[in-house]
């Protein structure tokens, strides 16, 4: 396990630059081309098809948790919280954490933690933030949250409440009693009244939803040797919020969550989040 200094603003020369495997798809990357963005790979773009042709709806999810990310920002924004942890980063695409956030609130701070190569590669396009506030970004994996902490201690205040976000990442933590010790670590380093933020790939099975299917289309990723996935149940992901108090309306399809107005309602999506709080010991 890899965990440099964090780079700050500083650039990569060519040497340092991690070479990145083509031959396989990635899920940061499969992700990226669901969302119309352009940091894929053919291999990527053909798993994700062979995905689709399984979930078609999958595409939809992916900007359904982009738009939860924006709503979520600035809920927390809204309650006076300034300071975002944001593990498992993801490429860079619109609306990012620290856009919507200095947006708002130009002395906003953020710390990005991720372990792919082909992030740390757009670590620049990341820390671009604004002159009031910070953006900094941590090389870690999320289980090292010894690390992790360290590191974000540079930038953030932990005597102050900070936002973890924690956006379709743990999903890739199959061992369920292993996702929860990492938020449970994290969040006990947390200031009171600090705000737990988790979006994770569901498997559930509603009207709406065809849990099989969901099912049928993580193997079809794994099977052509991409990043392990786990789609837990709506139940598995509450019990990620352990020890935190959820926000009204709990965990749902991250479509649902505070959505904003609109004459139609949104598509309920495979992909389900919930916002809470940290509460004193």
């Amino acid at each position: 396990m890899i965990v440099p200094p964090s780079y700050g603003s500083s650039l990569m020369s060519n040497d340092a630059r991690p070479e990145i495997d083509t031959s396989v798809p990635h899920s940061a990357r499969i992700w990226d081309y669901w969302l119309g963005g352009k940091e894929n790979y053919p291999v990527d773009r053909e798993a994700g098809d062979a995905v689709l042709r399984v979930l078609p709806g999958i595409a939809v999810s992916a900007k359904q948790d982009r738009a939860f990310l924006g709503r979520a920002v600035r809920h927390v924004l809204a309650d006076g919280i300034t300071q975002f942890l944001d593990l498992g980063t993801g490429l860079p695409t619109v609306d990012n954490t620290h856009e919507v956030a200095q947006r708002v609130d130009p002395s906003a701070r953020i710390v990005y933690v991720d372990n792919d190569p082909l992030v740390l590669l757009h670590a620049q396009a990341l820390l671009r933030g604004t002159p009031e506030g910070a953006c900094d970004y941590v090389e870690a994996d999320i289980r090292d949250t010894a690390a992790v902490l360290a590191e974000a201690s540079r930038t953030l205040d932990f005597e102050r409440p900070i936002a973890l976000m924690l956006l379709g990442v743990l999903n890739h933590i199959l061992d369920d009693g292993e996702a929860a010790l990492i938020v449970s670590r994290i969040v006990e380093r947390l200031a009171p009244g600090s705000r737990l933020v988790i979006s994770h790939t569901c498997d559930a099975t509603t009207d709406q939803l065809d849990g099989e299917a969901m099912r049928r289309a993580v193997r079809t990723v794994m099977e052509r040797g991409g990043t392990p996935i786990c789609a837990r149940s709506p139940e598995r992901i509450e019990a990620l919020f352990a020890g935190t108090r959820l926000v009204d309306p709990g965990v749902v399809s991250c479509s649902l969550w505070r959505p904003d107005p609109s004459p139609w309602p949104e598509p309920e999506v495979p992909h389900y989040a919930g916002v809470a709080i940290v509460p004193a010991a």
